[in-house]
């Protein structure tokens, strides 16, 4: 054997030596990953008991509301009014709670009104 078969043998065992340190400090990572978890698990609050479930209303299952809604009137001045000035614009319930359609032959959400593909 020469030198450089020597040298190269002792450099790879450094090199198994130096993956096998780093495998052992992975694992142990894990580890303690593993048993902190199980702690912050343990102090949580256990689930809800089934007395403690939320319940159905007496009047039945609440449904959705759907309703036009338009905005409040803008208030009018002289001055030019900045939006900090302006606080929370509320809206209302529309008078007419009929859903807009599209007219026949209007322009749609496509194009510029063309009859199109007909």
């Amino acid at each position: 054997m020469t030198n450089a078969w020597m040298d190269l043998a002792v450099s790879s065992s450094g090199i198994g030596i130096g993956i096998g340190a780093a495998a052992v400090v992975v694992v142990g990572l894990l580890i303690g990953a593993f048993a902190f978890g199980s702690r912050q698990k343990r102090k949580e609050s256990p689930p809800p008991r089934p007395e403690e479930q939320p319940r159905m209303p007496d009047e039945g299952p609440v449904h959705e509301t759907r309703e036009r809604r338009e905005p409040d009137e803008m208030p009018r001045s002289d001055d030019r009014a900045l939006p900090h000035e302006l606080g929370h614009q509320g809206s209302r319930t529309a008078a007419d709670q009929e859903r807009p359609r599209w007219d026949e032959g209007s322009s749609g959400s496509f194009g510029s009104g063309g009859p199109g593909g007909r």
